[in-house]
């Protein structure tokens, strides 16, 4: 080996890398945040004056707060090492299970439903959302040799999500429970359970739905406006043919951020909800396909770190939280065109609602940490540290001098 290569091989060693940020993801997240705020504001200036007698941006100052707070976890979740969660999980467990307790046990109803603390401010159901992921992605991790066993495998883990769900049906949240049955499933699918076992659990699953369905009206009701729906978009519930007004009058283009009449003339929940119609309303066709591009690309990431990840946890819990996200999103975006029956699901990162941003933040903290780690783990292969220290020179730190200038001035 020639001198010169030893000094480049050598370069490369010292050289050290920036924080281990996986940047596609990082600027995914930061424009949807971004985008989110813009539509936000525009859907909610009016619900904040009208329906809560405050000023313009009171929800938009809500939301900035709780973006705050979910950045700093997000922060932290990143700087610590992931599998430092399992020795966390059973705690976690026990306070989920607390605070789904303390909902029913505090009878706050709000809009029909007992859903949260404080006045609505705080709503366990999407802190158990992220619980279940964690814990569900340790205990696999420590069981994986016994997941082929159904009474050590799947039976395990159908309790785990039954009594998550049971706790948040009561008050009744269907949408969230639901989607806790989807990401356990999937998660006990990547984890290598067998797919009899799923499927087995998958009939019982739908079967506790369809009973929840019959004793609580509202999931009956929603069910029956789905299908009316589908038979003739005419008769439709009134949410929808709203939802369904703002889509054609956005068009292909929009008719302009801000711009919206459907908001102001009954789209039920324009900042929650029904966000997504204002978006499509205000940025058209095309908007709506940039927010979709933004989450299939979370989709494409999310997957990728988990693919790469250091070990199964690691693996399972990036695989779980971006299934969850984009789930959420799928769910929010296809009810309001009659996909699929009404739910409650936020649209991650641009709906209204402090617990949820919270969480995903967290969740994105999580999955950057799964990043962080890999790349950790391949630099010290390669031998070089990685730290937050950036290399703003090229080579080895020392300004280049060009060797004819130097030359010129040794001669003098």
């Amino acid at each position: 080996m020639s001198q010169k290569q030893i000094k480049v091989d050598k370069k490369k060693k010292q050289q050290p890398l920036r924080l281990g940020v996986d940047t596609i993801l990082f600027w995914v997240v930061i424009a949807l945040l971004v985008f989110g705020l813009l539509m936000l504001y525009s859907a909610s200036w009016q619900y904040s004056v009208t329906i809560m007698g405050k000023e313009p941006s009171y929800l938009l100052k809500r939301q900035l707060r709780f973006l705050m707070l979910g950045a700093t976890a997000a922060i932290i979740a990143f700087f610590v090492d992931y599998k430092k969660l399992g020795g966390w999980v059973k705690l976690g467990m026990v306070g989920m299970i607390f605070l789904l307790g303390l909902v029913i046990f505090l009878d706050e109803i709000r809009l029909g439903s007992r859903r949260g603390l404080f006045s609505g401010s705080i709503q366990p159901s999407e802190f158990a959302k992220l619980m279940v992921i964690v814990y569900l992605a340790y205990w696999l991790h420590q069981h994986k040799e016994h997941l082929h066993k159904f009474f050590y495998g799947i039976v395990p883990v159908a309790l785990i999500l039954g009594i998550s769900s049971a706790l948040i049906i009561i008050q009744p949240d269907l949408s969230a429970a639901i989607t806790i049955f989807i990401i356990g499933g999937l998660l006990y699918f990547f984890a290598g359970g067998k797919f009899s076992h799923i499927s087995i659990a998958l009939v019982g699953a739908v079967f506790i739905v369809i009973i929840a369905m019959v004793v609580f009206e509202t999931g009956k009701t929603r069910v029956e406006d789905y299908i009316t729906g589908l038979q003739d978009p005419a008769n439709a519930s009134y949410h929808l043919k709203r939802s369904f007004e703002a889509i054609v009058n956005g068009g292909i283009f929009g008719v302009g951020i801000g711009r919206g009449n459907t908001k102001f003339t009954g789209l039920p929940v324009a900042p929650t909800d029904s966000i997504f119609s204002v978006i499509v309303e205000e940025t058209g066709v095309l908007g709506a396909s940039f927010i979709i591009m933004l989450f299939i690309l979370f989709l494409w990431r999310g997957f990728y770190i988990a693919k790469h990840a250091p070990d199964t946890f690691g693996r399972l819990l990036a695989a779980g939280i971006t299934t969850w996200i984009i789930t959420e999103a799928f769910v929010n975006m296809s009810v309001l065109v009659n996909l699929l029956p009404f739910a409650g699901n936020a649209l991650p990162f641009i709906s209204y609602g402090g617990s949820n941003l919270t969480m995903v933040l967290t969740g994105v903290g999580i999955i950057m940490s799964v990043a962080r780690q890999t790349a950790i783990k391949n630099n010290k292969k390669e031998g070089r540290p990685l730290n937050a220290v950036v290399n703003l020179r090229r080579n080895d730190g020392r300004r280049r001098v060009s060797s004819a200038r130097r030359s010129s001035s040794v001669r003098k």
